[in-house]
């Protein structure tokens, strides 16, 4: 009999792939022979980045919603809008990333250095293979800005997918481990993961790059942050009486997206005649969600500021949270870009 551990690394792509196929099921019968590429580049990058994680997350939860979190988050799922090629592309980046980590996990830290270049060449690479036999998988034009609705996407990503704006930030309640995980990097001294966030971003929010879309850097971003939610869960799960102030700065900043959703999801309902009703809905959903993530993250504090371990609820209760709130999300995302 498998010992456990490799009966989880078995079981995860599984899992991945039967909510995979769920989420584009319902839209199969409306798809080309290209497009039933989009769940398997979901499954990949949620293994990839799963994969990624391990080097740095001890808990089976923590890389199992690293996992989650990139290859079902709003950033990948969005890219559904444009050519399966795209994804099948920021797929391959929590991949391409493997190798840096892990052979610089103990020495040869040099080799991992510029192993850590391979996902940065891959992505012009591709752009430049792909301009010369006309495939513009992502128009070079789209970039992503901090201006108007787009803004939205950094703390209410579905209401930039009602918009058919392409998500920029994640999920609601994964948001508090992913504000873990930055406290967690930033002790740590992590200085080579920062680099590389940074310079993703950087090159994300600026002009075309050697003929690249911004919106494909963000993929490095992406699986940066991915991993911090997935390092911020272990966090959470086995936080002690000394990092409460973090668990409560987490839950703070969750009730406060929450307040400020509602309020939003107020304004727009008193909208004369309700012409933007269905806004105000989402804004609505998206404090639910919130609010979800604040009880959570609540209960968890207590329990620290308790001075009581039983990690098993924790675990339980974060997990519980975060699988709602990517559920119905997803489902929601697929769905308004479908």
């Amino acid at each position: 009999m498998l010992p456990t551990s490799y009966m989880r690394f078995i079981s995860t792509p599984l899992i991945y792939g039967v909510f995979a196929v769920y989420l584009f099921q319902p839209h199969f019968g409306r798809f080309s022979i290209l497009q039933y590429l989009l769940p398997i580049n979901v499954c990949l990058a949620c293994s990839g980045c799963f994969i990624l994680s391990r080097r740095w997350v001890s808990g089976f939860s923590g890389s199992f919603f690293a996992g989650a979190i990139y290859g079902f988050g709003p950033f990948v799922l969005g890219l559904a809008k444009f050519h399966p090629a795209a994804g099948l592309l920021a797929a391959s980046v929590p991949w391409l990333f493997c190798p840096a980590a892990f052979v610089g996990k103990n020495r040869w830290r040099w080799v991992s250095l510029l192993l850590s270049a391979l996902p940065f060449l891959a992505i012009l690479f591709f752009f430049k293979v792909s301009a010369r036999y006309r495939l513009f998988a992502v128009p070079i034009q789209a970039s992503p800005c901090f201006r108007g609705g787009e803004l939205l996407g950094l703390f209410a990503p579905l209401v930039a997918a009602n918009r058919n704006l392409v998500p920029l930030g994640f999920y609601h309640v994964p948001l508090a481990a992913l504000l873990m995980g930055f406290a967690m990097l930033l002790a740590a001294r992590r200085i080579g993961i920062l680099t590389i966030l940074c310079l993703g971003t950087v090159l994300a929010f600026r002009s075309s790059f050697f003929g690249v879309s911004p919106i494909m850097w963000l993929s490095i971003p992406a699986v940066c942050c991915s991993v911090l939610v997935g390092v911020g869960v272990q966090g959470l799960i086995s936080a002690g009486f000394a990092d409460r102030k973090w668990v409560l700065l987490a839950s703070v900043v969750l009730g406060t997206f929450a307040i400020l959703t509602l309020l939003l999801a107020t304004k727009y309902f008193q909208i004369f005649l309700g012409l933007r009703a269905k806004y105000a809905r989402v804004f609505a959903e998206t404090g639910r969600m919130y609010i979800l993530g604040t009880v959570a993250v609540g209960i968890i504090f207590f329990i620290i500021r308790a001075k009581l371990r039983i990690a098993v609820i924790r675990q339980i209760i974060l997990s519980a949270a975060m699988a709602i709130d990517i559920f119905f999300s997803a489902r929601f995302v697929v769905h308004r870009i479908l």
